[in-house]
């Protein structure tokens, strides 16, 4: 099977199978889309399974969740940022069969957010509580926590070579 390649938040390739396995019309009204979109986590993957052959994957903002083909029937989506956008299935034809809302949304399970003024810090609980990288934190609360995980993975990195 050929995997489609991403192109401007476009994924196209020759006929895969493509369209929400749920039962639904086959392309929502945009006041289902505002009722019920489809909701991923920042930096978490949701699959989506899909089963009518469609030719074309477009996401709206390539930036807030990118999508992977990975097979025949299955859709995996990654959230990147917060944000909303949009998610769109074509059919060989360019006909629409799936147009969905997608919200990008931070995880709230386990975390603790410290407000300093405008000055915010994330943490991670389970069940100690350590620094986590988290979008819209301090710049350089983010900066210092991204350089000491760079760091760390440097140290194993280096472990690794030397066995």
């Amino acid at each position: 099977m050929a995997f489609p390649k991403i192109i401007a938040g476009v994924l196209a390739a020759g006929v895969f199978a493509a369209a929400f396995a749920i039962p639904a019309p086959n392309v929502a009204s945009a006041a289902d889309r505002a009722v019920d979109p489809l909701r991923v986590v920042v930096d978490r993957a949701k699959v989506v399974r899909i089963a009518k052959p469609a030719d074309t994957v477009i996401i709206g903002n390539p930036a807030i969740v990118d999508a992977t083909v990975q097979d025949a029937r299955t859709l995996v989506l990654t959230g990147r940022s917060f944000g909303v956008t949009n998610l769109i299935v074509l059919d060989i034809n360019g006909d629409p069969i799936v147009d969905e809302t997608v919200v990008v949304t931070g995880h709230e399970t386990n975390t603790v957010r410290i407000y300093r003024r405008s000055v915010r810090e994330t943490l991670a609980c389970s069940p100690v509580c350590e620094p986590t990288l988290t979008i819209g934190d301090d710049s350089n609360t983010f900066s210092a926590t991204n350089n000491q995980i760079k760091d760390r993975n440097q140290l194993s990195d280096d472990s690794a070579e030397t066995n």
